[in-house]
């Protein structure tokens, strides 16, 4: 038993966290966001408003650790706008919402106070580009008659490469990809999830949406492009907001904005490869 604990012990150190509770997490998540789906694709919208509330939660707090003082609440229901207004009224839905709130959210700062108006707003601009604007391609993607299937086609790209990626990296990665802003991140890693992804692409979309083979390896080279953006621009926020993680909210994971990386920057990649994919396809 003493030496299980020391093995459990040494992975848990070379990997960075815990991975027990990690798998555990990731386990609950993907019932949740197939259960939902699945049974009622209402819910999902609920599941995601809920995260993206947790991910406004967490940057604002993030900010004010910053010196950058923003308040929730309106932040929050500038976002749920949008995400409501995607998912009911799709891409145009988006658009108009986006562009409808952000200037109200704009005047509301500077009625609050006028004293470092460029920061704050543009802090909280980019707040709710970053998590409602680029979230609300996540319901594009789920809101269709095929949507199931193609929330599952990005949660697998996506789990391919983080997973793949995080493996090959613990286990190869000896020449840093960006040190100075995500020092775990490899080119073997990056290798490793490439390799994973053209595989994974290339069987749900053969399989699962009947195009050919290499239509899903160029969706899966795309969402390892994108993915990593979005794991390292987080990463980037957390530097220069000079913390290490959003919060601890997950166990093994960390916040939810550790979640949600991947999946914000590939939401877009893969609804616009859908997109393409209909009318050329």
């Amino acid at each position: 038993m003493a030496d299980l604990h020391s093995i459990n012990d040494a992975i848990n150190k070379r990997a960075g966290r815990k991975l027990l509770p990690s798998i555990l997490v990731s386990l609950t998540l993907l019932t949740l966001i197939f259960g939902t789906i699945n049974l009622e694709p209402k819910l999902f919208l609920l599941l995601i408003l809920i995260a993206i509330m947790l991910g406004v939660r967490e940057l604002t707090h993030a900010y004010r650790a910053g010196g950058i003082e923003l308040p929730d609440l309106p932040i929050m229901l500038i976002a749920s706008v949008i995400l409501v207004a995607s998912w009911f009224g799709g891409t145009e839905g988006l658009a108009v919402s986006t562009g409808l709130s952000i200037p109200i959210l704009m005047f509301f700062l500077l009625m609050i106070s006028q004293k470092d108006f460029i920061k704050r707003s543009t802090s909280a601009v980019f707040a709710v580009f970053y998590l409602a604007v680029l979230g609300g391609f996540i319901l594009l993607v789920a809101n269709h008659p095929d949507g199931g299937k193609r929330i599952l086609a990005l949660v697998i790209l996506i789990a391919c490469n983080d997973t793949f990626a995080y493996f090959a990296g613990v286990l190869f990665g000896k020449h840093k990809m960006a040190p100075t802003i995500s020092p775990k991140k490899s080119w073997e890693g990056l290798v490793g999830g490439l390799i994973a992804s053209l595989i994974g692409g290339a069987l749900v979309f053969q399989n699962a949406f009947e195009t050919q083979w290499y239509v899903g390896c160029a969706v899966g080279v795309m969402t390892v492009i994108t993915a990593t953006c979005g794991d390292l621009i987080e990463s980037a926020i957390k530097r220069d907001l000079a913390i290490k993680d959003m919060s601890n909210l997950l166990p093994g994971h960390g916040g939810i904005m550790d979640r949600l990386d991947s999946a914000l920057f590939t939401a877009p990649a893969v609804w616009f490869a859908f997109e393409l994919i209909n009318r050329y396809l």
